[in-house]
């Protein structure tokens, strides 16, 4: 108890002691003693106690510094009132705390505990110089070791190898620093996101943020599972969540949480736990004790989220209205592009985050174009989109699909006007997927998704791949091919896994699926003799779900349509057959092929095209090999040369070269070039 002499004298009192300036007061009066030799810990411990004595009574004193704490003692008292902390843990955790950052304060530990302890306190220190301060029939051993403190990471026991009382506390580096109010990040976790800043969202999106943000103030809906296929456009939503509710998104990528709650509470953080699963994977966020607000996570259209609590609602990000894409094109683009950017919007459903990456990339094409002239850039054109969108969707498709970067123009297809009918019709069903069923009836517009599915038929060298280039090239879109031996796996639930984060990624950048021979990945179910057929059929039905469920483009080619799944054969949306070409198409691809660089007489290319009767793969490879030998003698391509072509041809096919082109042969020696 302070006394009146120490009230009136004219010397000021010292400014009001640290809590931890108290629990050293009370480690030297545990240890100190006349005879104590005159190191500099020691000195530094009988003046923490001469500091607290000016003050009073040493339980006095700390009553009033709770009450009136100093100032670097509020952030710890404001969370020892929220989270219930006891007075010999809020000791506790100041001493521990400022271990790591006064430096003397280690090193009188550390010579107070000599030889067992180290720097940071023991819980036997800790028990015999603050446990006094208990009542009796409280034990400062289970008061410690199962308290609060401890449950919710403040204090974390180490040396778990060694006798209890030789074990030491420790305050997490990272929650040191917030009590002392500097930031500091968390291992595994990034507080606000760059890539977020970047993408503008539309109103209808911030209009349904409000309302999920009025939800997870209450107490029954503390967690919210945001499904969206761009990581940037789902960490824009988290960070307006956030604001909406006064805090700065964490974006956690790490299961190491012990310490975080109160690291989240002291910083006004909000949680948000990322990852994306697995079709079939499920994982339950981690507790965060100590916490207590609102948590968030993001994930892709697969997987299952829970809380502890159990299941959790979920929110899918919506693709926005076209004229909410037009004017996110707009802002994408620039005011100089106005026109594209409602061409755009009405052509491709892309969401936020990819227009706004499409656009920052067309912007930089765009520029580079104008010769880097910053005063007067050119405006963006759709060969700007179009190089961007090559550009900016990768996401990791590159790893499970080949790009097929080459454009294909009207020439290069040759086609029965049936076929070309056909192949307009497939367009302009991509071009007006999303609006299609409006205005129709409730039969149309149940379960309507916007995606195409598309099976090109026929036998091979027709044309199939090349008409998907073609697709592809008049829709301005990206064209992957899928790579089966890097999609399928021999382990159970690989494949659809790996089809899961092609789809959901293909969805999102809003490219054109390829997948050739398609029939070996949707071929049909058999009858279940051992578990590799169980498991071979789940694929299929998996894959049979999940493809009627994308939103995308889907092109699969296969050499007979009798080789699917009658169910997935329902799922299509179009069916293109592409027979052999009849003795007129066959004149217009070699005709096409051949171009310019030749000296075959009309009646020459006709009869080519009359005798050989060859789909048009064999007729390019067989132009190439005529290609080859011209080059090798110095002039043009000349009917023997074609014909040696042919015979190649017609030898990988097990087939004799036809007797009327076996003449032509050797014919009198081809005009030089």
């Amino acid at each position: 108890m302070r006394t009146d002499t120490t009230a009136t004298t004219s010397e000021p009192l010292p400014a009001q002691p640290r809590l931890y300036e108290l629990a050293l007061a009370a480690v030297g009066a545990l240890v100190l003693h006349p005879a104590a030799d005159a190191h500099q810990e020691v000195g530094y411990l009988r003046s923490q106690q001469q500091s607290v004595a000016q003050w009073g009574e040493w339980g006095q004193v700390l009553l009033g510094t709770l009450r009136t704490p100093a100032p670097g003692d509020s952030h710890l008292l404001d969370l020892a009132a929220d989270l219930d902390l006891s007075a010999f843990e809020i000791l506790t955790i100041a001493l521990a705390a400022a271990v790591e950052n006064e430096s003397f304060v280690g090193r009188t530990l550390s010579r107070v505990q000599s030889p067992v302890g180290g720097g940071r306190p023991t819980l036997g220190l800790i028990v015999a110089a603050l446990g006094r301060m208990l009542e009796a029939h409280t034990s400062p051993w289970d008061l410690l070791l199962n308290g609060p403190a401890i449950r919710t990471g403040i204090l974390s026991v180490q040396n778990e190898t060694a006798p209890l009382p030789e074990r030491t506390v420790a305050v997490p580096v990272q929650l040191c620093l917030a009590l002392a109010g500097h930031a500091a990040n968390w291992p595994g976790i990034t507080v606000g996101s760059a890539a977020a800043l970047q993408v503008p969202l539309p109103e209808s999106i911030v209009a349904a943020a409000r309302h999920q943000a009025r939800a997870l103030v209450g107490p029954d809906s503390a967690a919210l599972l945001i499904r969206c296929g761009s990581h940037s456009e789902a960490r824009a939503v988290a960070t307006i969540l956030a604001q909406l509710l006064g805090r700065k998104p964490a974006f956690v990528e790490t299961d190491k949480v012990a310490g975080l709650g109160p690291w989240l509470r002291l910083r006004r953080l909000l949680p948000v736990f990322v990852a994306e699963l697995a079709p079939t994977e499920h994982r339950v966020l981690p507790e965060l004790h100590g916490y207590g607000g609102p948590v968030l996570a993001l994930g892709g259209p697969e997987g299952n989220f829970d809380s502890p609590c159990g299941p959790i609602p979920g929110w899918t990000i919506p693709i926005p209205s076209p004229a909410e894409r037009a004017t996110l094109w707009q802002c994408a683009v620039g005011e100089a592009s106005s026109d594209l950017a409602h061409q755009l919007a009405s052509h491709h459903r892309h969401g936020a985050g990819r227009i706004a990456q499409v656009g920052r990339l067309a912007r930089h094409y765009a520029h580079l174009a104008g010769n880097g002239d910053h005063e007067q850039p050119r405006a963006v054109t759709s060969a700007d989109v179009t190089a961007a969108a090559w550009t900016g969707e990768a996401g990791g498709l590159d790893a499970l699909a080949e790009p097929l970067r080459s454009p294909v123009p009207d020439a290069a297809l040759v086609a029965a006007p049936s076929l070309r009918a056909a192949l307009d019709l497939l367009l302009l069903r991509c071009r007006s997927r999303e609006g299609l069923v409006d205005d129709l009836g409730t039969a149309a517009t149940t379960r309507y998704r916007p995606g195409v599915r598309a099976l090109f038929t026929g036998p091979s060298g027709t044309g199939k791949t090349l008409a998907a280039g073609w697709v592809a090239t008049r829709l301005g879109l990206p064209l992957y091919r899928v790579d089966l031996a890097n999609v399928t796996s021999k382990y159970i639930g690989e494949t659809e896994k790996n089809l899961a984060r092609l789809l959901s990624r293909a969805e999102q950048a809003e490219v054109i699926l390829l997948f050739d021979e398609a029939d070996s990945l949707f071929g049909k179910r058999t009858d279940i003799r051992d578990s590799n057929d169980r498991f071979a059929n789940a694929q299929t039905n998996y894959l049979l779900q999940r493809i009627e469920s994308y939103d995308g483009l889907v092109l699969l080619t296969s050499n007979s349509k009798a080789r699917f799944d009658s169910a997935f054969t329902r799922r299509l949306d179009v069916v293109l057959e592409f027979p052999l070409p009849n003795p007129g198409e066959r004149r217009e691809l070699w005709a096409a092929h051949l171009g310019l660089h030749h000296t075959l007489a009309p009646a020459e290319l006709n009869q080519l095209a009359a005798i050989a009767d060859l789909a048009g793969g064999h007729i390019r490879n067989a132009v190439l090999t005529a290609a080859l030998l011209a080059r090798q003698h110095g002039r043009r391509i000349c009917l023997p040369d074609c014909v040696r072509g042919l015979e190649e041809e017609y030898r990988k096919l097990g087939r004799p070269l036809p007797n009327e082109l076996a003449s032509g042969r050797a014919p009198p020696p081809c005009r030089p070039l």
